[in-house]
């Protein structure tokens, strides 16, 4: 005879998945539709991707400093723009400018 533990315990795991899987389908939109296209992102889950509030979206977009665009009244988001902006602000550190010291050096010798 099975352990009734073990039991419970499978049936909890199958439960977790299932919420796991309804979680990852709901995260990020609030119930709402997500567009059509899997790397495209509406204002409520760019604003979750990047851990930034709906309003200073907002204000960047105004400012023309986050790349998007506009369908109708809709913004729109590329996840693949999103990052590349994200990594535009990057700052080089110690290792990084050494290395490109050196490589420079290395083509401009100095004699």
């Amino acid at each position: 005879m099975e352990n009734p533990f073990e039991l419970i315990n499978e049936r909890l795991d199958r439960i977790e998945k299932l919420l796991t899987n309804i979680n990852d389908k709901m995260e990020g939109n609030n119930g709402a539709p997500t567009p059509s296209l899997p790397n495209i992102m509406n204002i409520e889950q760019v604003a979750d991707y990047i851990s930034l509030s709906k309003h200073t979206v907002y204000g960047l977009v105004h400012k023309r400093e986050i790349p998007h665009f506009k369908k109708g009244k809709r913004l729109y988001f590329d996840k693949k723009n999103i990052n590349e902006w994200l990594l535009e602000g990057k700052v080089s550190t110690r290792k990084d400018i050494e290395e490109k010291v050196d490589e420079y050096l290395f083509r401009n010798p100095l004699w």
